[in-house]
C-alpha cells in the first residue's frame, strides 16, 4: 500500500485514507472472485496495485483535469473493472457505464459496486456490435477507455461510435505499438477520429513501460459502424 501511495505522488495524485480502503476491498473481492470466474492472472498484491490499479490511473498522463470535471466515461471491455472501477475510486466525479460481454463477469462488477457503495457508475451486459446502435450510448461519452487486448483497428470500431464530437478514445496499450497505430491510420479516419496521440511512460518504480493512445472525435461515425457481431475481428478496417 505505501507504494501504491508513493507510486500516485510521482503522477501528482493525492489518496485519502477512504479510497485506500475501497481499494483494499476491491482487491479482496477480486482475489475471491478470481478463484470462482478467472477475472485476472495476476495474483500478487503488489503486481495488482502495479499493473492493475496504477496502469488504469494512467489516463491522467493524456487528460490532466479527470478530477475536475463531470466527465461522461466507458470503459469497453472492462473485464474484472479495469480502468473504470480506479477510475471511479480515485476521481468520484467521473460517470461510468462498464461494458461487458460476459454476464458473470458483470454480475460481479455490481457487486462490487454495491460493496463499494459507488455512485453513478453501472455495469451493462452487452456486446459493442450491439450496444453502439442503440441511441441511448451512440456517441453519447466525453471519454470512452479500453485496456482489451485486441487490435487497434478493431478497438477503434468497437469504441469510436460511442465517443461524442470532440471527446476522446483512449486505449490503453504497451509501449512498443507505433506499428500497430500506422495500421490503424486509415480505420480511425473512417470512423472519424483525428489523428492519435501517444503518451509513452513507465510505471513509476518499474520498467514497465506503458502507452497510451488518444483519439479525438472530429465526426460523427457513419450508421453502418460497428459491424455485425464478429466481423471487426475478422476484417478489421
Amino acid at each position: 500500500m505505501e507504494h501504491f501511495v508513493n507510486d500516485l505522488k510521482e503522477w501528482n495524485i493525492k489518496i485519502s485514507d477512504e479510497q485506500l480502503n475501497l481499494f483494499e476491498k476491491y482487491t479482496a473481492l477480486l482475489l475471491e472472485w478470481n478463484e470462482k470466474i478467472n477475472l485476472t492472472a495476476i495474483t500478487d498484491i503488489n503486481d495488482i496495485y502495479k499493473k492493475h490499479y496504477l496502469d488504469s490511473l494512467s489516463l491522467v498522463k493524456c487528460i490532466e483535469d479527470l478530477g475536475d470535471k463531470e466527465y461522461t466515461l466507458l470503459d469497453l471491455g472492462t473485464g474484472a473493472g479495469f480502468p473504470g472501477i480506479p477510475l471511479k475510486i480515485m476521481f468520484p466525479n467521473l460517470k461510468i457505464t462498464l461494458v461487458d460481454s460476459l454476464r458473470k463477469r458483470v454480475d460481479y462488477l455490481n457487486l462490487v459496486i454495491d460493496e463499494l457503495g459507488l455512485e453513478n457508475i453501472h455495469a451493462i451486459h452487452s456486446r459493442a456490435e450491439v450496444l453502439a446502435h442503440d441511441e441511448v450510448y451512440r456517441e453519447k461519452y466525453d471519454i470512452v477507455v479500453s485496456r482489451a487486448v485486441a487490435n487497434l483497428s478493431v478497438l477503434s470500431e468497437y469504441c469510436i461510435p460511442f465517443v461524442k464530437l470532440g471527446g476522446v478514445f483512449v486505449s490503453y496499450k504497451a509501449a512498443d505499438s507505433n506499428a500497430e497505430l500506422s495500421s490503424a491510420s486509415n480505420a480511425i479516419g473512417m470512423l472519424g477520429g483525428k489523428k492519435a496521440k501517444t503518451f509513452e511512460f513507465v510505471l513509476p518504480d518499474s520498467d514497465y513501460s506503458r502507452c497510451n493512445i488518444l483519439i479525438e472525435k472530429k465526426k460523427n461515425t457513419e450508421d453502418r459502424f460497428p459491424r455485425k457481431e464478429g466481423v471487426p475481428s475478422k476484417r478489421p478496417l
